[in-house]
């Protein structure tokens, strides 16, 4: 078991989003799911009560704790993608499979969890600093999804 792992609370889909992120993330996986050993507050003794799952290396558990606590955009999974295809290819994967799209490449999977989908060209502009950063950073206030294309021209001037 590894010494910190990031705990999500779910109303009851743990599973499901541990298997969606499996699906659609390279180096993630479902290691294991647990039933719950009697009745707890917002479940049956059998009901799956958590789920040990991988997103891209990252160790998670997935805690099936009931409907009073809502994920926020306080934390966020931020991708780094390569180029276009794959920004698209993750961004597609979480808003079309009943997620939202938010505002500078963030955007939310239908369990509420919140992702940045981030082309690296964006990162790399940002740490560059100055004018650069400031004409990609000027660039992505006006995007949803990120444009890789836009962002690399704002980056040349």
């Amino acid at each position: 078991m590894p010494k910190n792992t990031i705990c999500l609370w779910f109303d009851k889909d743990a599973e499901a989003a541990a298997r969606f992120y499996a699906e659609t993330f390279p180096n993630t996986s479902v290691e294991g799911v647990h039933r719950a050993p009697s009745d707890f507050p917002s479940g049956k003794q059998g009901d799956v009560l958590t789920v040990n799952f991988t997103v891209l290396g990252i160790p998670c558990l997935g805690l099936n704790g009931g409907p009073m606590f809502k994920h926020n955009e306080a934390f966020s999974f931020q991708i780094a993608t390569e180029d276009q295809a794959e920004t698209d290819r993750y961004w597609d994967a979480i808003v079309g499979n009943g997620g939202e799209e938010s505002a500078c490449g963030w955007c939310k999977d239908k369990w509420g969890i919140s992702w940045q989908i981030t082309p690296r060209t964006l990162s790399e502009a940002m740490m560059a600093g100055g004018a650069e950063a400031k004409r990609a950073f000027d660039a992505m206030m006006h995007m949803r999804k990120i444009d890789v294309a836009a962002i690399d021209k704002a980056r040349r001037g």
